[in-house]
């Protein structure tokens, strides 16, 4: 009867850890679906959300897009409407009244800037002389200047090419002392000055080409080149060289009658006085580089200054081949 009992007694225990044990079972097994679904739900929510994102970013592109189009649309009307702009009547930005009141602004100063310029110049004129000379440096000693125009006259006599040119200055110098033009000059005093302070109307004292003789182009129109004695025509010069020349006029003189000089105006016939002189080349000074220094002479006439080499003197060389 004891045993009998006790089987009895420990059969029921046993039923409820069973029920127990399912139980646990089917909680976990449910615990596993609900993450499945779980997981599931992440799932389809991410694959859901890829799509939106992707329209959202297309949405936001195609904002952009639009309103770039609308930037570029409004820059073209802007610079339309720059130009000129219908609904103010604008142009380049400003009224037809604002234009006008800037153009007048402009007219009355850069008018009244001409007008302070004319007057400027007007006085200015006011203090200038037209009977006197406009400039009058006062040198201590005048430049020499010598036709032909070159420091270095090299030539073959045999070939007139190599000379023609320095023929043709000297004619073209010599022009305005034809005599027929200086007859109708004034013969002036030999050794004092022609002072004509006073009178409106300068007279001009003669300078006839024939005084220049050999070397006036008249007996001989090749001024001496052809020969192979060139004729040299210096203004203000008086020489002391080994070399032998010929001076025109005699002793390479200039008369102070030629002098002073009033101007344009007043002296407009007015020639420079010149002197000639004549090279008389021998055979030994042929094939010869031949250098002449002319000088200014006379009271108070500076002509050696080594700081200034070209101060009442000139300098240039002369070779004559056969």
């Amino acid at each position: 009867m004891s045993s009998n009992s006790q089987v009895q007694n420990q059969e029921p225990t046993e039923e409820p850890t069973k029920e127990t044990n399912q139980e646990e079972k089917e909680a976990q097994g449910e615990e596993k679906d609900a993450a499945k679904e779980e997981v599931k739900a992440e799932e389809k929510e991410d694959k859901n959300e890829e799509p939106k994102e992707q329209k959202n970013e297309e949405k936001k592109e195609k904002k952009k897009e639009k309103k770039d189009e609308k930037k570029k649309d409004e820059n073209k009307g802007s610079c339309k409407d720059f130009i000129y702009n219908p609904r103010t009547g604008e142009f380049l930005g400003r009224t037809a009244s604002s234009w006008g009141l800037i153009l007048l602004f402009y007219l009355i100063f850069y008018g009244f800037l001409a007008g302070m310029f004319s007057l400027t110049m007007w006085v200015m004129l006011q203090t200038l002389d037209e009977n006197v000379p406009q400039h009058q440096d006062r040198l201590p000693s005048p430049g020499l200047v010598i036709r032909p125009h070159a420091i270095e006259i090299f030539y073959n006599r045999t070939n007139p090419s190599q000379y023609e040119q320095y023929i043709g200055e000297l004619h073209d110098l010599l022009q305005h002392y034809n005599d027929s033009i200086q007859d109708g000059n004034d013969l002036c005093l030999v050794g004092e000055y022609t002072e004509q302070d006073k009178e409106p109307v300068k007279k001009v004292c003669q300078f006839k080409r024939s005084i220049l003789r050999q070397c006036s182009g008249l007996p001989d129109t090749s001024f001496g080149y052809a020969e192979g004695q060139p004729c040299i025509i210096i203004k203000m010069n008086r020489r002391n060289t080994p070399l032998p020349m010929l001076y025109f006029p005699p002793e390479g003189r200039l008369d102070k009658m030629f002098f002073p000089y009033y101007g344009k105006k007043a002296h407009s016939e007015y020639v420079q006085p010149l002197v000639a002189v004549k090279l008389l080349l021998t055979k030994e000074d042929l094939d010869v580089e031949q250098t002449v220094e002319c000088k200014v002479e006379g009271s108070d006439l500076r002509n050696s200054d080594d700081r200034d080499k070209y101060l009442g003197r000139v300098t240039f060389r002369v070779k004559v081949s056969q």
